[in-house]
């Protein structure tokens, strides 16, 4: 690796060289500009909102207000939803949610959300429901309601009850997105399953299945579906890898709009959500490196997956969980064991 130094003085070199070569351009072509060759500027990481109690799932609305679930502390039902204003003010919105925790220390209860205009849906993977909340209601300062006054609609039977062809009995409803026709189509991250719920009549069918990911030919591994997006075209769906949690395992899978799946990227380590950029180019986040005994500290990474290949974006990240998009450049990330939302310009 070349020194600062040289860096430098090559760059000043270069500069010196292209000077003239580039006013006779523009002498001879008119308004032919020269290449600019400087550093993208750096990703700044910004403090956003703290104290919050297990945040997992982020969405943004049209005034810039965040609105974040919190699992709780698994010891209580102490779930809720919050929204926090641009300026970093947390106040709860909806309180009471179920919050367990697993013998492994895992909390389980609110995972993810999605706001389609004024309706926010919230997804429980404890009880298999998919929540409704009108954002329109909701005031800053105003007394949070309570988790049994929603409306919520019982996903997590139909799932149990499906007989899918590596069934695990289990389910655990955990991240959406908006696909054709405004169908909410959602990743179970216990059956590992696209399920799709109808717009106009909330009927529920499963689309696809998360087929497993085979380890160096030895291993098979559950490909945990982590977060889903879709491009107009095509659904991409994150996956976490099982135990032992194998680094560039991880796959981004395709589906069309007929259910069928294909490989869209690979070499990825524990992925846990995933997001489109402004160029509808897919964001992933790299949780963090299994040592054999945890996950190393400040392992996490964000990372740019396109069909030609993966592009760090910035590491050292500490367990991120989750990723929203705000504008062009800006992202939000929840930490799930640090209890902060970061916001990073990228």
């Amino acid at each position: 690796m070349k020194s600062n130094c040289q860096l430098t003085f090559v760059g000043i070199r270069l500069r010196r060289l292209r000077v003239p070569f580039c006013l006779l351009l523009s002498i001879l072509f008119g308004n032919l500009a020269c290449q600019d060759h400087r550093e993208p500027p750096q990703p700044q990481i910004t403090p956003f909102a703290s104290g919050l109690v297990a945040p997992l799932g982020v969405e943004t609305d049209a005034k810039g207000q965040v609105w974040v679930t919190q699992a709780g502390s698994g010891t209580a039902n102490d779930g809720q939803l919050s929204m926090i204003t641009p300026q970093g003010q947390v106040y709860p919105v909806v309180t009471g949610f179920t919050s367990q925790v697993s013998p492994e220390g895992a909390v389980f209860g609110l995972n993810h959300l999605l706001l389609q205009g004024t309706t926010l849906y919230l997804l429980h993977g404890v009880e298999g429901r998919l929540y409704t909340f009108d954002i329109a209601s909701f005031q800053p300062g105003d007394s949070p309601q309570t988790a049994p006054s929603l409306a919520y609609e019982d996903i997590g039977t139909f799932v149990k009850n499906y007989a899918f062809a590596n069934d695990t009995d289990a389910s655990d409803l955990f991240n959406l997105t908006t696909g054709p026709g405004g169908d909410l189509f959602i990743v179970d991250a216990g059956a590992n399953a696209i399920i799709r719920r109808q717009a106009t009549t909330k009927a529920l069918s499963v689309f696809a299945t998360i087929p497993p990911i085979i380890n160096a030919g030895v291993d098979t591994l559950e490909a945990v579906p982590t977060g889903i997006v879709f491009d107009g075209q095509k659904f991409l769906v994150s996956n976490f890898t099982g135990y032992p949690y194998p680094s560039q395992k991880a796959m981004i899978y395709q589906f069309d709009l007929q259910g069928h799946e294909s490989t869209y990227q690979t070499g990825l380590t524990t992925l846990t959500d995933i997001e489109l950029d402004a160029n509808g180019q897919a964001v992933v986040l790299e949780y963090g490196t299994w040592t054999g005994q945890g996950f190393a500290d400040n392992s996490g990474a964000i990372v740019r997956s396109t069909a030609q290949g993966n592009t760090s974006l910035l590491s050292n990240l500490n367990f991120p969980n989750s990723i929203k998009r705000s504008g062009a450049n800006t992202y939000y990330i929840a930490r799930t064991f640090d209890g902060t939302i970061q916001k990073i310009t990228l």
